[in-house]
């Protein structure tokens, strides 16, 4: 059945010599020649009182190439499928960080107890990967962001108004980032962090005149 599909893809191209032949079989197929493959069928000599050569060929486009998934996505299929869940996930990329988004109907589990779920997937999924990763849902990561820059303007207010520093529960170094940018966008006041490992405690303070 495929190779009658071939036969049928098969058109037939003639010219004076195979470089021709080709550029012709490139207007007509509307491809360039990199996606067809094309096969000799003749070579002709001509005698019309002037001895003329002529190339017959066939000429059909390549199959396109299946994508494999990546190993990433391979390893993130087999995790879900032991999950009793039913989630699914789309991908994209931008800026060198390949974002999973999920979603199905049991994406709600994801975002319990704070993205507990969700976020360890990311943490999985960057130890596999070749490169950086970052998981969402229904904009879990937005929402976080918008209430953490919410509670940082509240911090700040108080060190303005008391004068006193405030020091901050521990952080991941992705939160840890945010408050830096935050406070240190507001005039008079910057930040510190403390304490060693991956979670750090930061410290707010009003900058010395």
């Amino acid at each position: 059945m495929a190779n009658e599909e071939k036969n049928n893809q098969k058109k037939e191209f003639k010219g004076r010599n195979l470089e021709d032949v080709i550029s012709h079989a490139e207007h007509v197929l509307k491809i360039p020649r990199s996606q067809f493959n094309y096969e000799i069928v003749a070579e002709k000599t001509k005698l019309f009182g002037i001895k003329t050569k002529e190339i017959v060929i066939k000429a059909w486009p390549k199959a396109p190439k299946s994508k494999k998934p990546s190993q990433t996505n391979e390893f993130l299929d087999q995790l879900l499928s032991s999950l009793p869940l039913d989630i699914k996930y789309k991908t994209k990329k931008n800026h060198n960080i390949r974002y999973f988004i999920f979603e199905g109907p049991d994406k709600h589990f994801l975002l319990q107890k704070d993205g507990a779920l969700l976020l360890a997937l990311q943490h999985i999924l960057n130890k596999v990967s070749p490169e950086k990763v970052q998981t969402d849902c229904n904009h879990f990561k937005k929402r976080k962001e918008r209430e953490l820059k919410d509670y940082v303007h509240h911090v700040a207010r108080k060190v303005k108004e008391s004068g006193r520093n405030e020091i901050l529960d521990p952080m991941n170094p992705y939160k840890r980032r945010l408050v830096h940018i935050t406070v240190n966008q507001i005039p008079g006041l910057s930040t510190e962090s403390l304490g060693n490992g991956f979670m750090k405690k930061i410290k707010v303070y009003q900058k010395k005149k």
